[in-house]
């Protein structure tokens, strides 16, 4: 039988995390009701914040999206022209 393993992290203001994590075992019960679930944990690690924003990083992730997109396209085209010219 095939399994497949989902990793959630999340980061959350460290005074709210006990209400986090409590409400997040109270979900995993609600699915453990519907589903059949293996194994499972919540972990927590305290850091520091960096002060760089998620926004940031989405903001180069769709960036790098479109890029590829547009080298995708003109690969396309590139290849249509060459196909046409041996025709």
């Amino acid at each position: 039988m095939l399994y497949k393993k989902i990793d959630i992290e999340l980061m959350v203001v460290a005074d709210e995390a006990e209400a986090v994590i409590a409400e997040l075992n109270n979900a995993l019960d609600e699915l453990e009701e519907r589903h059949t679930l293996f194994g499972g944990a919540i972990e927590t690690v305290a850091f520091e914040h960096t002060g760089r924003s998620k926004r940031l990083a989405l903001a180069h992730t769709i960036a790098a999206v479109e890029t590829v997109g547009s080298a995708v396209r003109t690969a396309r085209e590139s290849v249509g022209v060459a196909f046409r010219a041996v025709i």
